[in-house]
């Protein structure tokens, strides 16, 4: 059974694929993978290069439902001091 959100129809959730991570439909490109090689430092023009069947769409739509999905999260701080 392969899952899609309604407002992000890029994003599929397939439990036998990648363990059912949110992936780029027909790919086995995790969303998280995404965001790991662009907050390294890779461009979207650099990850579209390695990865030729990635369009901008769907990395765009990638980081609007990671966005999405972080909005009601609760992620415990520790003060530092």
């Amino acid at each position: 059974m392969i899952l899609v959100h309604p407002d992000f129809p890029r994003i599929t959730i397939d439990p036998e694929v990648c363990f059912g991570k949110p992936c780029i439909k027909d790919t086995r490109i995790p969303v998280a993978s995404i965001l790991d090689y662009l907050s390294s430092g890779m461009t979207i023009e650099e990850f579209i290069h390695e990865f030729n069947w990635i369009t901008r769409e769907d990395i765009l739509e990638a980081l609007a439902f990671s966005s999405q999905m972080i909005q009601d999260r609760f992620i415990p701080i520790q003060k530092t001091s």
